[in-house]
């Protein structure tokens, strides 16, 4: 069947989105940070969770107007293209390279591990399960973004009503003497938990890169972002809370941890729940971010920064079908490579988290070039916030600096530029 270069669908409601965010943010990190954060810091972790918390207002509201004022399948790519050029475009893309490609596998692996420990799966079984989520999460974005939205719903409201059960069953557990010593190991470690808390506050970018799929973005953009905000600090606050409160990370290794605290509550069910946890928060992750990846793909190879071959649409469902069918490939081997090489999951981590800090701050200093007022303010304080949480990456941070340099070198090279309909406003 013969393709043609058709509009993406405006089908995307304000629940839809609120939920492909959570679904985004609320990932793999809700399973093993609260342990680690808190084992790095003691009770003063619940220092870093707030401060992480406060941060996010700001960047949030600044990315909603971006992506109001802006509705563009480029999300930040797009935004540093108009502050500040098409070679910072092109950079931006392929700091975006590094990120889902790998990190989709990751947050994949580090959900079936999390049910293969708890199940006594044998290396092989956590590969089929890891891969079983990604094929999922291209399945149902190659169907149309409707579909991927209606699924994304389902899986939030199932997630955020297993965690809040973990919490209120914990509750009745936390005792005041385990918020003593309140910062046992001093107060630098809370800087270092925060660059690690980072990963569990990241996602909220992939809802501006379906901004031209929402039906009134001007709207909606804003008010799921908003909604999404107060979810998950509700939940990671009270997470962390019931954490440190019941002593749940002290002895127990991080991927039992969370299983161990629901089980004080639900008793030998609580293998199965934190299992369906695991599978549900990461598959919710990979699943928005297989939507907003794919759209940046298209949105770059439109502008000419990658090849034309991904500037088309799927004639019946409206989809960048052609990066969902190359991702499929890469993933696997991906996976492959994690197999027989055995990584370390938690330290791979750090590389992908680190190339979403310097997205931000790209987004953020975009902000301050394209906004005025409070919105220029809220940029302002999220780009300081985000330069300073870079400065505790460490070696890590060399991974966006040294992708950035291979796009500023490749922008050189300009592919056929799809055509376009849309209104290209440069300023607010």
């Amino acid at each position: 069947m013969a393709e043609s270069p058709v509009e993406l669908k405006k089908t995307i409601s304000w629940v839809q989105g609120a939920a492909m965010t959570i679904g985004a943010v609320l990932g793999s990190g809700v399973l093993v940070l609260p342990v680690a954060a808190a084992e790095l810091a003691g009770p003063a972790s619940l220092v870093a969770w707030l401060l992480m918390g406060l941060l996010a207002i700001p960047l949030v509201m600044t990315l909603g107007t971006l992506g109001a004022a802006y509705p563009d399948a480029g999300g930040i790519a797009a935004f540093a293209r108009r502050a500040f050029g098409p070679r910072a475009e092109a950079v931006t893309g392929w700091l975006f390279l590094g990120t889902v490609p790998i990190g989709g596998p990751i947050v994949a692996l580090i959900g079936a591990n999390y049910a293969g420990r708890l199940f006594g799966a044998t290396p092989w079984q956590v590969g089929l399960v890891a891969a079983g989520m990604l094929s999922a999460g291209l399945f149902f974005n190659y169907l149309g973004i409707s579909l991927s939205g209606r699924v994304q719903i389902g899986v939030v409201a199932t997630i955020s009503l297993i965690l809040l059960a973990a919490v209120l069953t914990a509750l009745p557990r936390v005792r005041p003497d385990s918020f003593t010593p309140f910062a046992p190991h001093g107060w630098v470690p809370v800087g270092v938990a925060m660059t690690l808390l980072f990963w569990a506050f990241v996602g909220w970018e992939m809802i501006v890169h379906l901004g031209e799929e929402f039906r009134d973005p001007q709207r909606d953009i804003p008010r799921s972002l908003a909604f999404s905000l107060g979810i998950i600090i509700v939940l990671y606050l009270s997470l962390a809370v019931a954490t440190v409160g019941t002593a749940s990370y002290r002895g127990a290794a991080n991927i039992t941890a969370l299983a161990g605290m629901v089980g004080q509550g639900v008793g030998h069910w609580a293998g199965d729940v934190t299992a369906l946890l695991g599978f549900l928060v990461c598959y919710g992750t990979i699943h928005t971010y297989l939507a907003g990846f794919s759209r940046l793909i298209y949105a770059q190879a439109r502008e000419g920064h990658f090849p034309s071959f991904f500037a088309r649409l799927h004639p019946r469902y409206q989809t960048p079908h052609r990066t969902l069918l190359v991702l499929g490939p890469v993933f696997f081997l991906v996976l492959l490579l994690a197999y027989y090489r055995q990584f370390d999951l938690s330290a791979l981590i750090k590389w992908p988290s680190a190339v979403f800090i310097a997205l931000y701050v790209i987004g953020m200093a975009s902000g301050v070039k394209l906004l005025a007022g409070k919105g220029r303010y809220y940029a302002m304080v999220s780009l300081a916030a985000c330069l300073i949480v870079y400065g505790f990456l460490g070696w890590a941070g060399l991974y966006p600096i040294g992708l950035g340099v291979v796009g500023w070198l490749t922008t050189q090279k300009r592919w056929p530029v799809q055509a376009r309909g849309r209104d290209r406003r440069e300023t607010v």
